[in-house]
């Protein structure tokens, strides 16, 4: 790691290849599995038969919130906000996108309904701003009534109706994030209700995904980086069902990057997790050595990002670089609404 540097991760993808809009159904999406150096294209409609039961999926249940407001400073000057996370029902943390970055104590009126009060930086670098209310308004009543649904930076169209349905999972049912677990998107109740019929079991956590996800790696060598970090929470049934899982022989699979950073970040030696809430700053490069997670279900992401930092650990570095280069002459879908990927780990 002390010798990777952001650029070993970069690679070309052609625009057209980010997907807009997602598949017409859920499980309609294509998948890419990768097992070593052996990629197989299939459809994602085909995971319950590279499954076995006794296998347990971890599935992400937190629910995007409506994060994405617009509004004027006390100056007249535009601002856009996206909240990173909702402390409190008067106190969140946000990005904000203005010519000037507001002072401490400067107000902002958003959507033309509301106000807040800028009340400082937060963030380990400072990359984000503290924000109360003025009025004493819930912050998830205002965000639920008045702000837009935050798509991606790479989706170049507006929330619209529909993806108010298709970016969320179908289990969504925690609300905080501002991002979609999206790997979890491909799944629909059909296909949910196939696994079980196989004997593949499923359990839940819940990580919040914040804004800091699409934040750039701004340092060469990557073990210079500082990861934000999100808060997360295991129930005592899941932590059961991945001793159990273990017990039995069976496997463990993350459904996307946030559940596998929460299993990773509560994992024990023997490959159990600790139930309960908690945060998590997590960085995983490649040479970690994984402890629960046992295969992978995930989305293509960015270049130079910290997610495919850590596909690139679990599948292994020269894998990965071949799977990418694959997916693109291929024409996957990438990113947020794009097509999934099944990686076995090194």
């Amino acid at each position: 790691m002390s010798e990777l540097t952001v650029d070993d991760f970069d690679f070309h993808l052609p625009p057209e290849l980010i997907a807009q809009h997602p598949a017409p159904e859920r499980s309609g999406s294509r998948l890419l599995h990768v097992c070593g150096q052996q990629l197989q294209d299939r459809q994602f409609a085909d995971l319950p038969e590279l499954l076995c039961a006794g296998d347990l999926l971890v599935f992400n249940d937190t629910r995007v919130i409506k994060a994405r407001f617009f509004g004027q400073k006390e100056s007249g000057g535009q601002v856009e906000v996206l909240l990173e996370r909702i402390v409190d029902d008067q106190h969140a943390i946000a990005q904000l996108r203005a010519s000037k970055s507001p002072k401490p104590g400067t107000k902002l009126k958003l959507a033309d309904a509301f106000e807040v009060v800028v009340t400082g930086r937060a963030g380990a670098n400072g990359e984000f701003f503290a924000l109360e209310t003025v009025d004493r308004a819930s912050l998830w009543e205002l965000a639920e009534s008045y702000g837009t649904l935050p798509l991606p930076p790479y989706i170049q169209h507006p929330a619209e109706g529909a993806d108010e349905t298709r970016y969320q999972t179908v289990y969504a049912r925690e609300p905080g994030a501002v991002a979609a677990p999206t790997a979890g998107l491909h799944f629909d109740e059909a296909m949910l209700a196939k696994l079980r019929q196989q004997g593949i079991n499923t359990a839940f956590l819940t990580l919040h995904v914040g804004a800091g996800t699409y934040q750039p790696v701004r340092v060469d060598k990557i073990a210079d980086h500082k990861m934000h970090s999100e808060r997360y929470e295991i129930p005592q049934a899941t932590a059961e069902a991945i001793a159990a899982t273990r017990a039995a022989g069976g496997r463990v699979i993350a459904v996307g990057t946030t559940s596998l950073r929460s299993l990773e970040s509560a994992g024990n030696a023997d490959g159990t997790v600790k139930s309960g809430p908690a945060e998590t700053d997590i960085f995983i490069t490649p040479g970690y050595r994984f402890k629960v997670v046992d295969r992978l279900i995930t989305n293509f992401h960015l270049p130079k990002s910290t997610l495919l930092m850590l596909v690139s650990a679990f599948a292994g570095y020269d894998n990965m670089h071949a799977a990418y280069a694959h997916a693109v002459a291929e024409r996957y879908r990438f990113f947020s609404y794009g097509d999934a990927m099944l990686l076995e780990p090194i």
